[in-house]
């Protein structure tokens, strides 16, 4: 199989946001690819906040902000996904702009696999504030393996 850079072999897309449950997400998928020769896609994405009613006038966001934190999250998330160690050299790092959600089914059109992180909500909190993770199960192509939430123990 070939995907969309031209790679051969198994291709794992895993979204990142740099929560707790991405870095999970990510440490399981890098553990699944050693296992199955596979190359990862980590990828975070980004869109611009939605605003109501009254608003102060709209400056875009001309130095790339939003597109610098998010890889600046990433990185950070892939660092403590590798404890610090130097990262696969196949490890494709994604930055794009739009709806999670959309962006990760587009991503894993061509995958083998879609890992998530589960951020733990319950059913009330699952249904008022929507999921990404929720979208991707229903919707993607390829098999989703969602990593359920994970709890750091305080110091």
């Amino acid at each position: 199989m070939q995907d969309r850079a031209g790679r051969t072999g198994r291709h794992i897309v895993v979204g990142v946001d740099g929560s707790l449950h991405s870095e999970a997400a990510l440490r399981w998928a890098l553990n699944q690819a050693r296992l199955t020769d596979a190359h990862i896609e980590a990828l975070c994405a980004w869109q611009y906040p939605m605003a109501f009613g009254f608003t102060h006038a709209y400056i875009p966001d001309q130095g790339g902000i939003l597109s610098e934190l998010s890889q600046e999250t990433l990185d950070k998330t892939i660092a403590a996904a590798t404890d610090d160690e130097e990262p696969p050299a196949d490890l494709v790092r994604v930055v794009v702009q739009g709806n999670a959600a959309e962006m990760l089914l587009q991503a894993a059109q061509d995958a083998d696999l879609l890992v998530l992180g589960s951020h733990g909500h319950g059913t009330l909190a699952g249904m008022l504030l929507g999921s990404v993770t929720q979208h991707c199960v229903h919707h993607a192509r390829c098999p989703v393996v969602v990593i359920p939430a994970v709890h750091r123990p305080t110091e």
